[in-house]
């Protein structure tokens, strides 16, 4: 007779035995006999060895579990033993489960039988089989299925001792044992003692059926809190393999899905039946498990959830309206940087219901479009909810204060950001408070929030470096020396704070070239970073002309004062490190920057670190005056450079690329780096007009018209003509 059966092997390998499960669901176990001994089952028949059960034993509970389809040959019954010889099976518990109406226990007890043996046929109607005719026997069944097996025990052991050659039923004890086994594995799974479930169900075999959906699941849930999830997975495929109950399919699949891994659990769905009707066998569940895989890509920016579970939930936010969906498809979409889809779905959320979440989604999305004041207006009623909450609402206002130029705040926000920054000690936006109060011509108010910040965060050097030039204004000679003092050694800027603006003027028109139209305001440039003179040619051109700044004029008079001394042409290879760094500021003068870069290469191989450093700084400036704005980023890293120089010429390089990405038409990187730059300095008015056209190329009129006007403001004809092209552009697209 031939069958085909489904083995499960190592599903729990242990020292106990080797396991496999039947196709009918019952887990078989290879009695282990004595070395050299064949193996035999309860009734001494001998049992088919491991090969036959396609189970092989890896000797390691860290084995990967593996199901496989083995075909067995087995010979009947008579040609392996007599009739004479055939066991006799006890079907008592039979009649007593069918007396009692326990169908579960009476279908568990015939699926026992027939593995044990394989000829066996169940009678037809149990309730016909033979009553049992001993009255104590009859009294231990039924204690049995009451569940009180300590009676049982007890009965068993009195009448053991009355009757000395009495036996009890190896049915009854078998059944006993393996009740006994499910109560402690039960127990050890409430108590959560995982390794307990698994080693009981290792030495326990025959509860790991489809009539013990539970024990599967428990044993499943084990195997996940011990982090052995392909475990759980191969339980959770047995019962979705061999297992017909619908309902304990169904709860076998959420099961899975809430405890395996995103790719685990499409395996498991992978195994979903087809109804009679055509109906999908879990489509009951189709939503939650759309919302379950979706929230896991909202945890896991990196996840790829299939876009079947996207479009389902976004037809549930179309039909259900539910907020909590809406919510879902917003963090995910914003987890994956897709801004203006996760607006979409925050705003709808919002509209809908308004919540903490919601709420702090919005902002997040509004402060990803320099939407600052609208992100805080959404999350102040909700800052309080959450850490991250607090955390979003004040990155809306440091970047609210930081608008460059300062936009006009109402003095009720003002003031209500003001209580929550000194409340929350937030010293990021108590230093963009500094910034803003010195836009609006207050130092001394600036000066009490630099202050403020550096009380939160005593390294912040931007801080210092803004109350010192507060302090200056307001003719605090004492107070500028002592921030000096306390920060020699740690800042440049600070340490040449002291000259006059009218000195620093004299210095920055010593550097200027021809090319540059108008320079960049002190009080602009004093901002956030050292002084930094980068001058444009007009906005039709390409590139922006990067001149020494003042610490430059500060280098030794031979570099750059002899302009005659480098009109010829010579090979810089032949020259000393000092005299082609002195050579490559003379060609910088003369503006011939290819040439002087060249002149500073043989300077870097100086054996002087400063020389080095100058000459890096050099090279980097004629790279940048050249227009070769990647071959000055690589020059800038040739040497170690200062703080102030090395952001000096970082703001160069991204005012560069921000130009090139604006000529290619790429809007989006140009405000990425308009943006990096504003992080390290203030913005000069070409810049913003730049931005302005950004804003407008995007159609985002209201921030172009917002920056046009701010610069238009202070006479800029580029801007005024901003201005013009924002009215045309909304006469045609008046909607956007």
């Amino acid at each position: 007779m031939k069958s085909s059966t489904v083995v499960i092997a190592g599903i729990i390998l242990t020292a106990v035995g080797i396991v496999g499960f039947t196709d009918d669901g019952l887990l078989r176990k290879n009695w282990a006999g004595n070395a050299g001994a064949p193996a035999t089952g309860p009734d001494g028949g001998a049992l088919p060895d491991e090969a036959s059960f396609g189970v092989v034993d890896r000797g390691s509970r860290g084995a990967a579990p593996e199901f496989r389809q083995v075909t067995q040959n087995t010979q009947p019954a008579d040609a392996r033993r007599s009739q004479a010889t055939a066991p006799v099976v006890d079907e008592s518990a039979l009649r007593y489960f069918a007396s009692k109406g326990d169908t579960a226990r009476l279908q568990a007890e015939i699926s026992r039988l027939r593995a044990l043996y394989p000829d066996w046929t169940p009678p037809k109607d149990p309730l016909a089989v033979p009553r049992n005719k001993d009255v104590q026997l009859e009294t231990m069944w039924q204690l049995y299925s009451e569940g009180r097996y300590a009676e049982v025990r007890k009965a068993i052991a009195e009448r053991q001792a009355s009757e000395a050659a009495w036996k009890p039923p190896a049915d009854l004890l078998e059944r006993l044992n393996v009740a006994e086994a499910r109560a402690r594995l039960v127990n050890a799974s409430d108590l959560k003692q995982y390794e307990t479930v698994i080693e009981v169900a290792a030495s326990t075999p025959s509860l790991l059926t489809c009539s013990e959906v539970d024990v599967l699941w428990r044993v499943a849930d084990a195997f996940t809190e011990t982090k052995r999830p392909d475990r759980a997975r191969d339980a959770y495929l047995y019962v979705l393999k061999n297992c017909e109950n619908a309902p304990e399919r169904l709860a076998t699949v959420q099961k899975a899905v809430s405890g395996l891994p995103y790719e685990m659990a499409q395996e498991i769905l992978a195994h979903e039946r087809t109804a009679p009707g055509g109906a999908a066998e879990f489509e009951s569940i189709r939503d939650d498990l759309a919302r379950r895989f979706v929230a896991e890509g909202d945890a896991d920016g990196k996840l790829a959830v299939d876009p079947k579970y996207i479009q389902r939930l976004e037809r549930l936010v179309e039909t259900e309206g539910m907020a909590s969906d809406a919510l879902l498809l917003g963090w995910y979409q914003l987890r994956r940087e897709n801004i203006s889809a996760a607006e979409q779905w925050f705003r709808r959320a919002h509209d809908k219901e308004d919540s903490a979440s919601a709420s702090q989604g919005l902002a997040l999305t509004l402060i990803a479009r320099k939407a600052h004041e609208d992100a805080e207006k959404v999350l102040y009623p909700w800052r309080d909810t959450s850490t991250d909450a607090k955390a979003t609402y004040f990155a809306a206002t440091a970047n609210l204060l930081a608008i460059e130029p300062p936009v006009t705040l109402s003095e009720e926000v003002l003031t209500r950001i003001a209580q929550e920054t000194t409340k929350g000690r937030d010293p990021a936006t108590a230093q963009q408070f500094g910034w803003y109060a010195r836009a609006m011509e207050q130092p001394a108010t600036a000066a009490q929030w630099f202050a403020t910040a550096l009380r939160w965060k005593p390294d912040d050097e931007p801080s210092a470096y803004g109350l010192a030039l507060s302090r200056n204004q307001l003719g605090d000679a004492a107070g500028v020396a002592e921030i000096q003092r306390l920060w020699a050694g740690r800042s440049e800027r600070i340490a040449l704070l002291g000259e006059t603006e009218e000195e620093r003027r004299d210095a920055i028109a010593r550097q200027q070239q021809p090319l540059a139209r108008e320079p960049a305001p002190i009080a602009d440039a004093e901002r956030r970073s050292p002084a930094v003179v980068t001058e444009a040619a007009p906005r039709t051109t390409t590139r922006y002309v990067v001149e020494q700044p003042v610490a430059v004029a500060r280098r030794p008079q031979a570099a750059g004062r002899a302009v005659t001394g480098c009109r010829t042409t010579i090979n810089p290879a032949r020259l000393s490190p000092q005299a082609a760094l002195t050579r490559g500021w003379c060609l910088m003068d003369l503006n011939r920057p290819l040439e002087a870069a060249e002149s500073f290469e043989v300077a870097l191989q100086a054996p002087a670190l400063q020389m080095r450093e100058d000459a890096a700084y050099g090279q980097s400036l004629a790279y940048l005056r050249a227009g070769l704005t990647n071959k000055a980023a690589v020059a800038a890293t040739k040497s170690t450079q200062s703080r102030g120089r090395a952001e000096e010429l970082q703001s160069a390089i991204l005012a560069d690329r921000a130009i090139a990405a604006f000529d290619a038409k790429r809007y989006r990187e140009t405000l990425i780096f308009l943006d990096q730059l504003g992080q390290i300095s203030t913005q000069r008015s070409d810049l913003m007009v730049l931005r302005g056209y950004a804003y407008l190329s995007l159609k985002y009129y209201a921030e172009a018209r917002r920056i046009f006007e701010a610069v238009a403001a202070t006479g800029n004809r580029e801007a005024q003509r901003g201005l013009a092209d924002v009215g045309k552009a909304q006469e045609i697209w008046p909607n956007k």
